[in-house]
């Protein structure tokens, strides 16, 4: 029996009572894994989100590294109760942070890289046949310095750690029991998926699917461990995320996801000559902003439209670069709306599967929902729609491409992404 890996997010760890719950199924797997069990936890519920008001109570822009330093304390809180807990059930147990854990990370705060893991005490311990809790979320620089990983750290944690003790799979427990072909809550219809791909995952997760972080799916990829999405709530079997190669593919498409926090711009007349997208799109760089979608149209005289779009929180300031751009170019004005958003299709099938695009397009125009810009890859297609339409164009993509062929799996429990 191989090293297993689990980890806890923090709705299973919300309270004490879930926390001897979460005990009592670390104590079941440890009884059938005598190899060595490393258990990865988060902080309890929203006690992330609390400690971050307490600091901008005190400052609109807290340093840092003392940022680092008050966050971390919100994992180790969990490690020690859990720890705890198995000592209760007659399980030796030991905490250790994520220093302690030899997780090394990049000179960064807030939002760090993991460069390194030193295995060396969390083996020691496990030969020793103690359960290893390690604090998710957290690492340490070179210089001995705490760092955070950033949202989700604590998924990546765990599979970076997987990964390093060549621990074969990587199970996530959440509140959710798998990963489903959509969001039910949209959809009632929706399907647990038995089985995924990295690169379909990791699409998804881009896309605003919240099981798992985009970060811990590309270290999974990264280092081949297979990764469980289960609940902490049941026993069900959940989705096994997993290399290209070894899945079973039956239909083009495996998930439908939507993004609603988009926003467009548009940058109208443009100078058609060399360098004109690099100036505007290095401009909204510099000020740290992400573009997603990009479409340049040639128009008359010499002239181009170049619209594009970013999260809805940057608008205002991708409007300010944008004016100050197309002022400098001689461009006609500038256009935006905060009112899009994305819904995308996402399949390792669509490869070589001709006429998945046009599908998708003509499932849209019979519900007479406009299409405002496209974006494809190999095993995606996005399309910018109105707002409001989004959750009706979720649907009837959904219908068209997923409802036909797996139609046999509708009595399955149906749980929120």
């Amino acid at each position: 029996m191989s090293i297993l890996v689990q980890k806890f997010g923090g709705s299973s760890v919300a309270d004490v009572e879930r926390i001897q719950n979460v005990a009592r199924k670390v104590a079941a797997s440890k009884e059938k894994n005598s190899e060595g069990l490393v258990v990865v936890v988060s902080a309890m519920g929203k006690t992330t989100d609390r400690l971050v008001g307490m600091a901008r109570e005190i400052s609109s822009q807290p340093h840092a590294r003392e940022m680092d330093m008050l966050l971390a304390t919100g994992e180790q809180v969990t490690i020690a109760l859990l720890c705890m807990a198995l000592h209760e059930l007659g399980f030796k147990a030991v905490s250790m942070t994520g220093a302690q854990a030899g997780i090394i990370t990049e000179n960064r705060h807030n939002k760090a890289k993991i460069i390194n893991i030193d295995t060396e005490a969390i083996r020691k311990l496990l030969a020793e046949d103690f359960i290893v809790v390690v604090a998710g979320f957290q690492g340490v620089t070179p210089d001995h310095q705490i760092t955070t990983l950033g949202r989700g750290g604590s998924d990546t944690t765990a599979v970076a750690l997987a990964g390093a003790l060549d621990a074969p799979v990587c199970e996530i427990y959440t509140d959710v029991d798998g990963v489903y072909t959509t969001d039910p809550n949209i959809v009632s219809e929706a399907q647990k998926l038995q089985e995924i791909s990295y690169e379909e995952m990791l699409e998804l997760a881009q896309l605003g699917a919240k099981v798992l972080h985009p970060r811990s799916v590309e270290c999974a990829k990264k280092y081949g461990t297979m990764v469980h999405v289960r609940s902490s709530f049941n026993t069900n079997e959940g989705t096994y995320v997993k290399p290209m190669k070894d899945l079973e593919i039956h239909r083009p498409v495996t998930g439908v996801t939507a993004d609603a926090r988009q926003a467009k711009v548009a940058i109208r007349h443009v100078p058609d000559r060399p360098g004109v997208a690099a100036q505007l799109f290095g401009a909204l760089a510099e000020k740290g902003i992400s573009v997603d979608m990009i479409i340049q149209s040639v128009q008359e005289n010499l002239t181009n439209d170049i619209a594009f779009t970013v999260h809805e929180d940057d608008l205002t300031q991708a409007i300010a670069i944008t004016q100050a751009v197309a002022d400098q170019l001689g461009a006609k004005d500038v256009v935006s709306d905060g009112d899009v958003a994305k819904v995308s299709i996402v399949g390792v099938g669509m490869i070589g599967t001709p006429g998945i695009a046009a599908e998708m397009f003509e499932a849209l125009s019979k519900a007479e929902i406009n299409i405002q810009m496209i974006s494809t890859s190999e095993i995606k297609i996005s399309c910018v729609v109105q707002r409001d339409q989004v959750k009706k164009a979720m649907q009837v993509i959904h219908e068209h491409f997923v409802l036909p062929e797996d139609s046999a799996l509708e009595n399955q429990e149906l749980l929120a992404l």
